[in-house]
């Protein structure tokens, strides 16, 4: 866990108004924010390169990630900056940083780099932390936002770029479900997909954000252990895309990876739709989103024009059973969807 240059950081704070960072031996410039929620701040930055790099044509960071593919072109990163109060919310981004090593594959974000330091508090004698975690940079923004702009222009996605955008979330998730032991993402919505349009192809969708990653699989045999799992899906996993059984947990229950599957199932009603299914319920007079959940009562728009095929609408319902001892796994997912490809995408 890095926690070198603290010193360094507040000098060029102090010098050039938070211009500049260090990610343990590599300096940043930052260019401009980018986004932020809670306690985390995102910012484009661009590798500041020393003399000897730039004479040899290469990077500091270069020389520390694994596949060059994951390197820019033009030196600039998407950086997340985490503001630290306590030792449990220290503990979270270690937490964040362990899993988001775990994963390699092109449909999931990568993190290149990162480093905790510690930085004197306002308060006389007390030390707080900030991370700093380097990640590839996608600049079309999240299926999120991309679903927001459609809807003013009254703009859908095709029946082909839908299935081909969900086919990479299946190979994303497939990759953590995959794990020993198996890994579920938990968060899995439009706003933790980023989308990058591409010229002639279906745009690229890769899953970010692992903050909620945990071992999938848990063995529930007390009413407490039942309670606590509903504390914590309320906190980490959004209400709109969370299954049934993290919002009710029997008091006997098995939780799997399965979780992320009816998530997955309401993301594909929103790379549709551009909500999830049940949103319906939070602007009905006396209407319950967890009830709409708990029940699986799905509500179909009248839909784009054309309309997209029913085999999509059985597709998702199939996902969205509440009872996950029946519903299917990612890799009857994958092989169902590569059938949709092969019948809807030309």
């Amino acid at each position: 866990m890095g926690c070198s240059f603290s010193g360094l950081n507040a000098l060029y704070d102090a010098v050039n108004g938070g211009g500049d960072v260090w990610i343990n031996e590599n300096r940043y410039r930052i260019v401009r924010q980018l986004g932020e929620g809670g306690f985390a701040y995102v910012f484009l930055v661009k590798e500041v390169l020393t003399d000897s790099d730039a004479a040899a044509g290469s990077s500091g960071l270069a020389k520390k990630v694994k596949d060059k593919a994951h390197l820019s072109d033009d030196g600039t990163y998407a950086m997340k900056k985490v503001l630290i109060q306590n030792t449990e919310q220290l503990e979270l981004v270690r937490e964040e940083i362990r899993v988001s090593s775990l994963f390699n594959h092109p449909n999931l974000l990568p993190l290149l780099d990162h480093a905790i330091i510690a930085v004197k508090a306002a308060q006389e004698g007390s030390w707080n932390h900030e991370a700093y975690l380097l990640f590839p940079v996608h600049l079309d923004g999240t299926l999120f936002d991309n679903a927001k702009t459609m809807k003013l222009k009254k703009e859908f996605f095709s029946t082909s770029d839908v299935l081909q955008i969900f086919r990479q979330l299946c190979a994303g998730l497939k990759h953590m479900h995959s794990l020993e032991p198996p890994y579920a993402h938990n968060d899995v919505k439009p706003g933790n997909i980023l989308l990058t349009h591409r010229k002639g192809q279906p745009p690229l969708a890769i899953m970010m954000d692992f903050g909620s990653a945990r071992p999938a699989r848990k063995q529930i045999r007390t009413r407490q252990e039942a309670l606590q799992l509903q504390e914590w899906a309320s906190e980490h996993c959004s209400a709109p895309f969370r299954a049934p059984e993290l919002w009710d947990c029997p008091s006997h229950a098995d939780i799997d990876e399965r979780t992320d599957i009816w998530s997955l199932g309401c993301t594909l009603y929103a790379i549709m739709y551009g909500v999830s299914p049940f949103e319906y319920a939070l602007g009905e007079a006396g209407g319950s989103l967890q009830l709409a959940i708990v029940n699986a009562q799905i509500k179909w728009p009248p839909g784009p024009n054309p309309p997209y095929p029913e085999a999509l609408h059985q597709f998702i319902t199939w996902m969205l059973q509440p009872q996950a001892a029946v519903r299917p796994r990612i890799d009857d997912i994958i092989i169902h969807v590569d059938k949709l490809i092969a019948k809807f995408c030309n």
